[in-house]
């Protein structure tokens, strides 16, 4: 599926495809503390899976703590000590993107940023979405339009045999780059090795004001077959 979010906007032209659903864990760049979202440093993974749990803490750092009284289907969560995690990337369907705007729990706006995805009397007909992208950030945070919802996944390097991962984000900064991760990952040809990183921005605003915060990246490196043979560990 092409990503046409900002195809309206000549700044930017993401694209995305769809990839498979199955994962063995998540990956999160935040967490929920006494109902209050707070962004992390490190990466946070959970699972449903024990074993799963142990080997990413042995891996990573951390210890599992489970949650018996979630229903939640990863309830294992691991605080890892890595900013930054070497993943392997199938390809440009590993990466997909739509925009969602969700009401209670209702998802009541679903497009590619020109046209519905859904519901099926919809699809196909113009969303009517701002054209710029600023435009579009302005409305998300008005909670008058949809916001973009990615999904990154892959199996870790240090150990494929896990499984997959999965990444979800609604980063307006990884969403402005996405084509750039197509088109390196159509440039490798096949899965390709990468780095899933929090990396720190910091900057200081007009009005003199320090600003800094922690934006999810994806640093395509190189053919995962090559990375085997120059690498004796893979």
């Amino acid at each position: 599926m092409a990503l046409r979010i900002f195809e309206t906007d000549p700044d930017a032209l993401p694209k995305g495809n769809l990839f498979a659903d199955d994962s063995v864990g998540r990956f999160h760049s935040g967490r929920q503390e006494d109902g209050i979202p707070v962004a992390l440093s490190k990466w946070r993974i959970t699972t449903g899976d024990p074993e799963v749990a142990q080997a990413v803490a042995q891996l990573f750092g951390g210890s599992p703590v489970a949650d018996d009284e979630s229903t939640a289907e990863n309830n294992i969560e691991i605080l890892t000590d890595k900013a930054k995690i070497l993943v392997i990337l199938d390809g440009p369907e590993s990466i997909t993107s739509d925009m969602k705007l969700w009401n209670a729990g209702n998802l009541v706006h679903h497009c590619d940023g020109v046209e519905y995805l859904s519901p099926d009397d919809l699809k196909g007909r113009p969303c009517l979405c701002p054209k710029l992208m600023e435009e579009r950030k302005a409305a998300a945070k008005r909670k008058m339009g949809p916001a973009p919802s990615i999904n990154v996944t892959f199996k870790l390097a240090d150990d494929p045999e896990l499984g997959f991962f999965r990444f979800q984000t609604g980063s307006w900064k990884m969403a402005e780059v996405l084509h750039e991760y197509d088109n390196a990952l159509t440039r490798v040809g096949g899965p390709a090795l990468a780095e899933l990183i929090l990396e720190l921005v910091e900057y200081t605003t007009k009005k003199g004001r320090d600003v800094s915060y922690f934006k999810p990246v994806v640093k395509v490196l190189k053919s995962w077959n090559d990375a085997v043979a120059d690498d004796p560990k893979y």
